[in-house]
This record gives structure tokens, C-alpha cells and sequence, in this order.
């Protein structure tokens, strides 16, 4: 069984009790900027095990008569078809998305808003997209100088040109696809307008990462600024909140950076700021709800080298950059590891250094690595699924799961007819096989109710994964790592 280091049912209960306490310390309303992912969370739930990939919306279900959603996408994002790397899809796309999945679960969704506009057509297409759905939309201006020219954007020509968005609850949850997409300078521009409405309303900020009590190269920490490589993110000690309380805590750069332009934006609008430091905006409890460190430290150590890897591969795509690669080298370094930590990365490069060819290897629950090497009827992949599953239902290894007579007419389907030039069965085929297989050998039945145990598993293989194989790994659960060579 792996093992779980969070408890994910305190978490939920003290997240959104601490977001009452918010609530209740404006008169009117609270606008709540929500970090990360709501839905699928699966980089929490990678670095903190038992942390469940829904359960800010599990948290969010807890307050659903109080909160409103409002969802923000940035018209640059639009005009450049951006894409959500997890799911690949662009961000317009997105939103549609999510709107449906909060509304299929009993959220409010009040409206869209456009930020960052500026003439953009492509926005000016979504937005009637948008509105012929029924869908409220509104629109936030691209500001000169922001975020320095506080006094331009306290004024009639900075947030007051922007749309007031029309909301009905006391708490409003601000959420979009991804960073940059104008979610905190949508919560300042409501409080900007509530406040010329004398209405006054709060703002705070739900976000995971990095956690603010914990030390600040912890591994849970460190494997936050491996995540967010691509936007340059660095954890640092919150200057603000160890000058006005002397307590050390963690936040990022650009939240300590923009946090003096925030108090002068507060104090333009209520006189005072209500936040001492930018720790003071957050509403996160994740680091009170771990109960194994070490568990959440191992798991965050195979998030950085993970990472990497991604990281590299990116790279040899043409996808990434050389700077990120020397980040993750460097948070590597700062962990204390090398990608060899990670036990299944030397098995599998010995494997195929010693067979000449691609190799795989899986660590099971309960420690034991199992591998695959390809052969003239599997890929490397296919082999490792294959003999996982047969160690988990102690089915010794001479014992054939698929017959060859089997494989071989799959492979002449491929080649001869769908116009394939690999004859050798990927995961997915393999699986397919497997099943059939089991419908009358109770050996392949058996081996094929173990695909469950593999989810959470490590796992590494020694050249590039097919799309194929990464879609179908990912579906198991399984956490798999290459190496950055394309096979030949």
C-alpha cells in the first residue's frame, strides 16, 4: 500500500473554515483569488500523498450557498490559442469547460471576464460566442504602467474603465485556466468599484503553494518552484510578515514583489491596508493537515525528478528552454538528490545498456522493480505492464499471458493494413489482447484485475514514450519518467 503523508478531510474542514473567518471580517463581500487548479490537482496530490486531486472542490462544495464563481481568461491568451499542457486544449476551450464541470456539481458560475483587453478579435469573437450561450461577459482594459502607476490605475481611466462585474453572493471565488490570466487585478478592480458603490469588500487569496509554514527549501516547497520552472517562480522568506511579526514565513517572488504596490492600492481605496504581508492574504492550511513529513518529502523528491524530465524532454521537442533545464538542475542540487534517487532511472538504463535496446522499469507498492525490455512482439512498456501485473497476482514468469498466435495477427492488422511501421504491440494493444485472453485463461483474468494496484507506481523507460504509451500510462495512475532520446 503506499503510504499517505496528508490528511485530506482536515484540510477540507479547516480550509473553509478559515475562509468563513474571512468572510467574516468584511461588512460586505469577499473576493477570493483561487490559485492552482480546482479541478484535478494532481501535482498536490503527487507531492502531498492523500491530498485528493478534488478536494478544493470538495472545499468549495462545503460554502456552495455562499460563493458565486466568477472565471477569468486573458485576451492575449486568447488571441494566441494557449494551450493547457494537461489537457490540451486551448484556454477558451477551457473555460467552457470548467463552467460546465461547476455547474454539473451544484456552483454558481456568475460570469466571464475578459482582462487584458485590447482590441484583440479573437476576443471579441469568444465574448459573442459566450454571450449566444447565454453567458454574462465582461471586460477589463489593458492599464498603461501597471501595476506601478498606482495613481492611473485608482482612477476613472485605470479600474474604472473596467466592467463591474455584477455579483450577487458575499463570497466570490475568481478562477481561470492557468497563471497570468488577470485573477488578482480582477479582485482589486471589483474592490475599487464596490468601494465607489460604499460597499466595502475583501480580498484574500487561496493558493497551495508554496506552503507558508513550512522551511522554505522543504521538498514540498522546492518541488512548487519545479512545477512553476517555466514562470520563473522563486520561493523566498516573506520580508513584510518577519518585519511586522518577526515570524519566518515562505511565499514567491512575484507575490512579495507586487506586495507594496497591493498596500498602496488598499490604502488608496480604504484608507488603510487590512494586510501586513502578502502571508496575511493567504487562506492556506495545507501545512497544518500533513501527518507524515517524510512520506510528503519522498513524494516531493520524485516530483523534482520528475520534473526534470519533463523539463528535458521539452527541451529536446523544442517545446522548452535551456535556462529551465539549469533551474531544474539546480533545484536538484538544493534537494540534495540526482535523477539516479529516483530507484527505477538506473534499473532501466542498465537494462538497456546491457540488451542494447529500449528497457522499462516499475517500482511496485511494495518496493520490488520489476522491468521490460522490447522485443520482436512488445514495446518496453508493454513488456513492464505485462510483468508487473503477472508479480502482483504471483503468476510465475514462464507463464505466457498472451499466446504469440495471438499477438502476431494484431501486428499484421498494423503493418499490413493499418499502414504501421512498428509491428510491436504498444500498451494499449497490449491490454486489449490481455482482455481478450481472459475471457478464457483465468491467469490473464487474474493479472488483468491487478491494473488497479498500479496506480501511484514509479516508473522509467529509456528512450521517448509514444503518445500512445504516455496516454495510457498516465490513465493507469502509473508515474512514468524517460530519458530524452528518441528511439531508433
Amino acid at each position: 500500500m503506499l503510504r499517505v503523508g496528508f490528511d485530506n478531510e482536515k484540510y477540507c474542514a479547516m480550509q473553509s473554515a478559515h475562509i468563513r473567518e474571512r468572510i467574516g471580517q468584511f461588512e460586505d463581500k469577499l473576493y477570493l483569488e483561487f490559485g492552482g487548479k480546482l479541478f484535478d490537482d494532481y501535482h498536490a496530490s503527487r507531492v502531498l500523498p492523500g491530498f485528493a486531486p478534488d478536494s478544493k472542490l470538495q472545499m468549495l462544495l462545503q460554502l456552495a450557498e455562499q460563493a458565486e464563481i466568477v472565471l477569468v481568461i486573458s485576451a492575449a491568451d486568447i488571441e494566441r490559442n494557449k494551450v493547457r499542457g494537461d489537457y490540451g486544449i486551448t484556454y477558451d476551450e477551457d473555460v467552457l469547460r470548467l463552467r460546465q464541470q461547476f455547474t454539473n456539481v451544484g456552483l454558481y458560475v456568475g460570469s466571464v471576464v475578459i482582462t487584458q483587453y485590447n482590441g484583440q478579435k479573437a476576443a471579441d469573437l469568444f465574448k459573442a460566442r459566450l454571450e449566444k450561450l447565454g453567458i454574462r461577459v465582461y471586460i477589463h482594459y489593458v492599464i498603461e504602467g501597471y501595476p506601478s502607476n498606482v495613481s492611473l490605475i485608482l482612477s476613472e481611466r485605470g479600474y474604472g474603465r473596467n466592467d463591474y462585474i455584477e455579483t450577487s453572493r458575499p463570497l466570490v471565488v475568481v478562477t481561470a485556466p492557468g497563471p497570468g490570466s488577470g485573477k488578482m487585478a480582477t479582485c482589486l478592480s471589483q474592490l475599487y468599484h464596490e468601494n465607489k458603490r460604499g460597499r466595502k469588500a475583501g480580498y484574500a487569496k487561496f493558493e497551495t503553494f508554496p506552503i507558508w509554514n513550512l522551511p522554505l527549501k522543504h521538498p514540498v516547497n522546492i518541488a512548487y518552484e519545479a512545477a512553476t520552472a517555466d514562470l520563473d517562480d522563486v520561493n523566498m522568506i516573506d520580508p513584510f510578515h518577519l518585519e511586522a511579526y518577526g515570524l519566518t514565513t515562505v511565499n514567491y517572488n512575484r507575490d512579495v514583489a507586487i506586495f507594496p504596490v497591493l498596500q498602496a492600492m488598499f490604502e488608496g481605496i480604504y484608507g488603510e491596508s487590512p494586510y501586513k504581508s502578502p502571508t496575511d492574504m493567504g487562506v492556506n492550511m495545507a501545512g497544518s493537515c500533513i501527518v507524515d513529513d517524510e512520506v510528503c518529502k519522498e513524494a516531493s523528491r520524485q516530483e523534482i525528478i520528475r520534473r526534470y524530465y519533463r523539463t528535458v524532454n521539452a527541451l529536446l521537442s523544442g517545446a522548452g528552454n535551456e535556462n529551465e533545464v539549469y533551474k531544474l538542475e539546480l533545484l536538484l542540487s538544493q534537494a540534495k538528490i540526482s535523477k539516479e534517487y529516483r530507484h527505477v532511472v538506473p534499473v532501466a538504463c542498465e537494462l538497456a545498456e546491457r540488451t542494447g535496446g529500449p528497457a522499462a522499469a516499475m517500482e511496485l507498492p511494495d518496493g520490488t522493480i520489476v522491468t521490460g525490455k522490447t522485443t520482436e512482439l512488445l514495446g518496453a512498456c508493454a513488456s513492464m505492464l505485462l510483468n508487473a501485473v503477472k508479480v502482483l497476482a504471483g503468476i510465475p514468469d514462464p507463464v505466457k499471458l498472451i499466446s504469440p498466435e495471438a499477438i502476431k495477427p494484431i501486428q499484421q492488422l498494423k503493418t499490413r493494413y493499418l499502414g504501421s511501421k512498428n509491428p510491436r504491440l504498444h500498451t494499449d494493444e497490449t491490454l486489449i489482447a490481455l482482455s481478450s485472453s481472459a475471457a478464457t485463461d483465468n491467469n490473464a483474468r487474474l493479472a488483468l484485475e491487478q491494473l488497479s494496484q498500479l496506480r501511484g507506481c514509479q516508473a522509467h523507460v529509456t528512450v521517448t514514450l509514444s503518445d500512445v504509451d504516455e496516454r495510457l500510462l498516465k490513465k493507469l495512475g502509473i508515474e512514468v519518467t524517460n530519458e530524452p532520446v528518441q528511439e531508433q
